[in-house]
């Protein structure tokens, strides 16, 4: 395991055992050099104020960085974010764009809110049959990307 590896282990460890101060100074320095895992963490502690006074810009900018680079958790944080408009505004359509992208990657949570919005025509066109192809996936566990035509 390379020196970046234990880094990046030890900064997750903190984060897991709710030691954020000390995930905040493990994690930080990869978040900036590209790492999306730390970048997501980081996201999380800004947006919530864990180890750090909460902080909106740098929340929605780890979590869009490591979104982009296809860390499907961090597309499914944003989205959420643009869903309920937390650190940012409400955008229904580009919340489902995000959650699309973790869905597609097997993310359950987004699979199952996408179920959701197509029900009711939120961010999306109202389709009740892409809606139950999203319902069916999403209760098949996480995980379970779509099948590709």
């Amino acid at each position: 395991m390379s020196g970046l590896d234990m880094e990046l282990a030890s900064g997750i460890a903190a984060f897991e055992a709710k030691e954020f101060a000390r995930a905040m100074q493990l994690l930080q320095p990869l978040a900036e050099r590209g790492d999306p895992q730390a970048q997501y963490r980081v996201a999380i502690m800004a947006q919530v104020g864990l180890g750090m006074v909460k902080n909106c810009a740098i929340a929605v900018q780890w979590m869009r960085a490591a979104a982009e680079q296809g860390h499907a958790p961090a597309q499914h944080g944003l989205g959420f974010m643009y869903f309920q408009g937390e650190c940012t505004r409400a955008d229904p359509a580009e919340a489902a764009r995000w959650f699309r992208l973790a869905a597609d990657q097997g993310m359950a949570g987004s699979q199952a809110t996408l179920a959701s919005m197509y029900e009711k025509g939120v961010g999306v066109e109202r389709d009740a049959v892409e809606a139950a192809q999203w319902r069916a996936l999403a209760e098949k566990g996480p995980g379970t990307p779509p099948a590709t035509s």
